[in-house]
């Protein structure tokens, strides 16, 4: 096929209209409609990419990455992802059709990670294409890249660090000092980095899927807080009373003690709605196709049994501790505004 067919062309297009309606529609409750120059520092990308990507004439395919992140930024309304979703990936279905690739071969540049400025980490894993494994044959040794190098130089520098005691150490004490949810000044360093215990820092300023997962297990808790992917103001202070109503200290963010008490166990016979909603968010969030029901029926327990498969967890169809922890890791980079 030479190119996108006309239902192609009509999903970038609709896909172009809806941005540019979430975009013109921004400026309310007295916040001034940020510039396209603004928008686009805050999504990583250059302002001529979201020109495109906001022009209904001349319009180019918006990543789902960014889609979803333009909903969170511009605050659009919650009914409109869905369909947004649909038509982003319709579009990129039809880009896909345009530009056939040879067998077992990846894309060289994929749709996600945009030429110029940082790549878009709002949300877990959904673009990686499969590629099909060769015959079995002898593995020649991998070449050592740039990255390959630097990533050894780090690891060897680790290594005599550990040695020495000296990240035993400097750690043992930056805990002491900072409390039961995570560094602050690690959060600063790495701020979308797992904690000590493999849980992820979730804070004030977050976007995207931690904000979300804290604001559905909070309404799960019957904190009425709207789960908009905006860790603002209002979810931080949901944070601090729960914190406090469970013994733990106020600071409003979420760390292995937070996440710990946060988190639901869900089976078949305990499964309230909200935390259903969290974990098939991030179930679908984390590449395994899931729907967003709010009911832990069959079709969700197969989902959770197949994420729990692929991460090596007893496959037991019950959202645990581990099956939590495991899906927040799975999630990706997070993205701070």
């Amino acid at each position: 096929m030479t190119g996108p067919t006309a239902p192609d062309r009509d999903a970038v297009r609709a896909l172009a209209e809806l941005l540019r309606t979430w975009w013109e529609l921004s400026a309310r409750e007295g916040r001034p409609k940020p510039t396209q120059q603004s928008l686009a520092g805050r999504l990583g990308i250059d302002q001529t990419t979201l020109s495109r990507y906001l022009n209904p004439r001349h319009p180019s395919t918006a990543p789902l990455r960014t889609v979803e992140l333009l909903h969170t930024v511009l605050r659009a309304p919650a009914a409109d992802l869905p369909r947004a979703r649909a038509l982003a990936e319709a579009a990129a279905a039809g880009a896909a059709r345009k530009s056939p690739r040879p067998a077992g071969t990846a894309p060289a540049d994929a749709p996600d990670a945009p030429a110029a400025g940082p790549q878009d980490p709002s949300a877990g894993p959904r673009s990686p294409v499969p590629v099909s494994a060769p015959p079995p044959a002898p593995v020649p040794a991998a070449p050592v890249t740039r990255r390959t190098a630097a990533t050894r130089a780090v690891l060897a520098f680790l290594g005599v660090l550990t040695l020495g005691g000296g990240i035993g150490l400097g750690w043992g004490a930056l805990a002491h000092r900072t409390g039961q949810d995570g560094p602050p000044v690690a959060a600063v360093a790495a701020p979308a980095g797992p904690t000590a215990a493999g849980w992820p820092l979730a804070r004030k300023g977050d976007l995207l899927w931690k904000a979300r997962a804290v604001q559905y297990l909070l309404r799960a808790h019957g904190h009425a807080v709207e789960a908009d992917g905006d860790f603002g103001v209002r979810t931080a202070a949901a944070v601090k009373k729960f914190q406090a109503d469970h013994g733990l200290l106020a600071d409003g963010k979420v760390g292995p003690r937070t996440w710990s008490h946060l988190i639901i166990r869900i089976d078949s016979r305990h499964a309230p709605q909200q935390a259903v909603v969290a974990l098939q968010y991030l179930l679908d969030n984390s590449g395994t196709a899931t729907d967003i029901t709010g009911l832990f029926t069959p079709s969700t327990t197969r989902s959770l049994e197949a994420f729990q498969h692929d991460r090596a967890l007893p496959v037991t169809g019950v959202a645990d501790r581990d099956t939590w922890r495991a899906l927040l890791a799975a999630q990706g980079p997070g993205i701070h505004r």
